[in-house]
């Protein structure tokens, strides 16, 4: 298929895929955005009703190693339909569940049916837009995951104030159900790439993702998803339970977050555009910002609320830019490989390794060890994180340019 190359065009498919992306963003944090309110509702412990959250993020990444493998194969448009099918279901189910072990059952479904969902849109964005516009277009796209967190952490207090949290699941669904309306009606079929295109050498192969250097990548990415989505999912709690807040105005709190990613997402790519070409060094610099927060974070842990939820921001928001980077920006570089959606499921797949290894993590380190010391494990993840994408500058220039 012809790239777009209207404004009218480029923008529709921005605006169609930024909405498909925040929707399924809503389906899928929801449950962390409520977990502080269900372990007061339901008297389950936090490290119980986190597994869960732990056994979707699991699926959700093995789910996008299979999503970006189909993605590569079959209709980028369909995938996406089936991803937002189950998702819905999921989140009617949820509600029903009667102890956390159901709710792990359901969630995990609910993680893998997420999985189809990203993958798919950057194959589109390839096949549809110029080099330039994908750059340009996949940060508009990122902010979705931004106002879906938004529009969760807003509503959910509100929901569970006048009715229930389970009411916050039955409502996502109908937001998802209007979706996939929306995705079916306006979205694009396009053709597999032709065989005759792809570099056919042994390069070309899945093995060019499994090299020491994507692996590094890769630990990169797992870092960076052990602190985005860990202190995401947490912080609310932790602002509950070091300020003596309710769950709703915690939950509240957590629309403070998003709002950072979204000038994070805006800064790293003009950084990454504009200034540091090599997607290693970029993410480094952002890395070392969310060092600096954390730090900052954990040493002004007393001063109140305003200040740790300033730097959480910052520290969340420093990682949607090294993930925007790491995750949006790489994947192009395996178009001549036919790999594209395959290298982003892969890539992806990372972060929630992270998250899953968080999310739990962090509920029986804050549990067993306090909000103090858990705060300064974040801190050492980040410098890991920067040292492990500064060190592989040089390598990734060598062997991809820039």
């Amino acid at each position: 298929m012809a790239k777009l190359e209207t404004k009218k065009q480029i923008n529709t498919l921005a605006l169609l895929f930024a909405l498909t992306y925040m929707v399924s963003y809503m389906t899928r944090i929801n449950y962390g955005a409520v977990i502080a309110e269900m372990e007061i509702s339901t008297g389950f412990s936090r490290s119980l009703l986190s597994m869960a959250l732990t056994g979707s993020f699991i699926t959700y990444g093995v789910g996008q190693i299979v999503s970006g493998i189909c993605g590569d194969k079959f209709s980028p448009k369909k995938l996406v339909s089936l991803g937002l099918i189950v998702t819905i279901c999921m989140n009617l189910l949820i509600p029903l569940c009667q102890n956390p072990y159901q709710m792990l059952a359901v969630w995990c479904v609910n993680g893998f049916a997420q999985s189809f969902m990203w993958p798919p849109i950057v194959r589109l964005m390839t096949a549809l837009l110029s080099a330039d516009d994908y750059k340009k277009v996949t940060v508009r796209v990122s902010w979705g995951s931004s106002f879906g967190t938004i529009a969760v952490y807003f509503l959910a207090p509100v929901i569970i104030t006048l009715l229930s949290w389970k009411w916050v699941f039955l409502i996502c669904a109908v937001f998802g159900a209007i979706m996939l309306v929306v995705w079916n009606k306006f979205s694009y079929e396009i053709e597999n790439e032709k065989k005759g295109k792809i570099d056919a050498s042994p390069s070309g192969s899945l093995k060019a993702l499994f090299t020491p250097l994507l692996f590094c990548v890769m630990l990169c990415i797992v870092l960076q998803g052990m602190l985005r989505d860990g202190v995401t999912t947490w912080m609310p709690s932790y602002i509950s339970e070091t300020y003596n807040l309710g769950s709703a105005v915690s939950i509240l709190t957590g629309i403070v977050l998003p709002l950072f990613s979204i000038v994070t997402f805006n800064l790293a790519e003009k950084l990454y555009r504009k200034k540091l070409t090599n997607p290693l060094l970029c993410a480094g610099v952002i890395f070392g910002v969310g060092a600096v927060s954390a730090i900052a974070l954990y040493l002004l842990s007393d001063a109140g609320a305003v200040f740790s939820v300033l730097f959480s921001a910052l520290l969340t928001g420093a990682m949607h830019g090294v993930n925007l980077i790491l995750i949006c920006m790489i994947p192009p570089f395996f178009k001549k490989y036919g790999n594209v959606s395959t290298a982003s499921g892969v890539l992806n797949s990372c972060t929630y390794i992270g998250s899953a290894l968080s999310t739990y993590g962090i509920a029986v380190l804050s549990e067993n060890m306090g909000w103090h010391f858990t705060i300064f494990i974040w801190f050492i993840i980040a410098v890991l994180g920067t040292a492990v994408c500064l060190l592989c500058v040089k390598p990734w220039a060598k062997n991809f340019g820039n």
